[in-house]
């Protein structure tokens, strides 16, 4: 099966007496404004797949044509030119009962201001795409319950929607949608009727319904917190064009253009930026096989009082400090195994920074950055986390363990005491702990 659920090409759309006038117009080169004449071009070219299992958010200011892409998608506005393929199948110039069809089979659409029936209960109202297909009505009763549970709706299905709160009665509208059991969801404006915190809590929920379910979602939004929250990936419109389509780290970091750019300065970074983003390279690191002597050198040559200690494949297994090498020395001990102490803190690649600042207080050392295996792939000092919360792209430079608390000339007199290597195998480099 294609990785691909649903793709957009070439598509336009102009509202007005002329739309081909228009499109043929805006293909040769003319601008927006200057084809008003012949129609008001909604998009303009648009192109773009998206993954299947993939939250895709198209974002944009009131205009920008973000919500007639959406109704393109579905067959609710026809395209003025190009054309749109889901799941393999085209849905533009088709006949109409097998546009239906697929709305009822593929495609479900949650929208801004809820559109639920007010004479209908709340089981009924999730339940009527499951009428809509034939479903027998304990069936789809059953089947409703079961999505309401779902969507923590337990308890409300026999209330009218009028009985519910903004944020209950969205619940509803996404449970409908899921009750048809459609691969595609289209999300229009889904949260922004609600409260601030209503709505927070709307977006976690569909993150979390998304972990289970793995639906295909397009999102529309003008929001640009709730794009880079929500968004695997986020194109970004502007006058009916999209002028970028990219992760929301690319779109933060990476600004097409300085539109992108100007739009997505008041972003709340520490939201979208994770510890991959900002990490710099770990050092010194040694491997659990060298000795106090290789490991006394890595520190004295990197000017830090510790270093990371890693076991096979790289994994981070603790901390050795200068003062704990330095007694092995003279004690004649070549290994370090009972001086490693546990790494104070340690942090996923892919936790966002917001999630860093309480553990990252805590810790002595830098945030060790570690992997879904366990392995050392970076760390964060405090003065890069500050730094990559402002207005440029993060923090750059060689800032990592603390600068050595022993005298130099002490560590200097115990490694040039007749110093040979080790005996154990190399430290791991600098370079293979990438």
């Amino acid at each position: 099966m294609s990785e691909i659920a649903l793709e957009a090409r070439n598509l336009f759309k102009v509202f007005g007496k002329n739309p081909s006038s228009a499109v043929r117009r805006l293909k040769a080169g003319e601008s927006r404004s200057a084809v008003s004449d012949a129609g008001t071009a909604a998009v303009i070219d648009a192109s773009f797949t998206v993954n299947r299992g993939e939250i895709f958010v198209i974002m944009g200011l009131s205009g920008s044509g973000k919500s007639t892409i959406i109704r393109m998608l579905n067959g609710l506005h026809e395209a003025s030119d190009g054309s749109v393929v889901v799941n393999g199948d085209p849905i533009t110039g088709i006949p109409s009962s097998r546009l239906r069809e697929i709305r009822r089979d593929r495609i479900s659409m949650v929208f801004q201001h809820f559109a639920l029936l007010p004479h209908r209960t709340v089981a009924a109202n999730v339940a009527y795409p499951l009428e809509l297909k034939g479903v027998g009505k304990d069936e789809r009763l059953k089947k409703a319950e079961e999505i309401l549970a779902l969507v923590g709706l337990e308890g409300q299905a026999d209330k009218l929607p009028s009985e519910l709160s903004g944020g209950m009665q969205q619940r509803v509208g996404i449970a409908r949608a899921l009750a048809a059991d459609s691969d595609i969801l289209l999300m229009d404006e889904a949260f922004s009727a609600l409260d601030p915190l209503i709505r927070r809590e709307m977006q976690e929920q569909l993150l979390e319904l998304q972990e289970k379910l793995q639906k295909t979602i397009v999102f529309i939004t003008h929001d640009l917190n709730e794009a880079m929250f929500l968004g695997d990936r986020i194109a970004v419109m502007r006058d009916g064009r999209i002028v970028q389509i990219g992760t929301p780290e690319d779109i933060l970091t990476d600004p097409a253009n300085d539109y992108v750019e100007q739009f997505v300065q008041d972003v709340d970074r520490a939201r979208v930026l994770t510890a991959a983003n900002v990490m710099e390279r770990p050092r010194p690191v040694v491997a659990e096989t060298a000795g106090p002597r290789t490991a006394l050198r890595q520190m004295r040559d990197a000017f830090m009082s510790a270093t990371y200690v890693t076991g096979r494949d790289r994994k981070l297994l603790g901390i050795v400090t200068d003062r704990d090498a330095v007694k092995l020395v003279r004690k004649g001990v070549s290994t370090l195994e009972s001086i490693i102490k546990p790494v104070p803190q340690s942090v996923s690649k892919d936790e966002v920074l917001m999630n860093l600042f309480i553990p990252s207080v805590e810790s002595p050392l830098p945030l060790a950055v570690v992997d879904a295996e366990g392995r050392l792939v970076g760390v964060i000092p405090r003065i890069t986390l500050l730094a990559a919360l402002g207005p440029g792209p993060g923090a750059t430079g060689e800032l990592t363990l603390p600068l050595l608390p022993m005298p130099q000339a002490e560590i200097d007199a115990v490694l040039d005491d007749g110093w040979t290597a080790d005996t154990q195998p190399a430290a791991a480099t600098t370079e293979e702990v990438r």
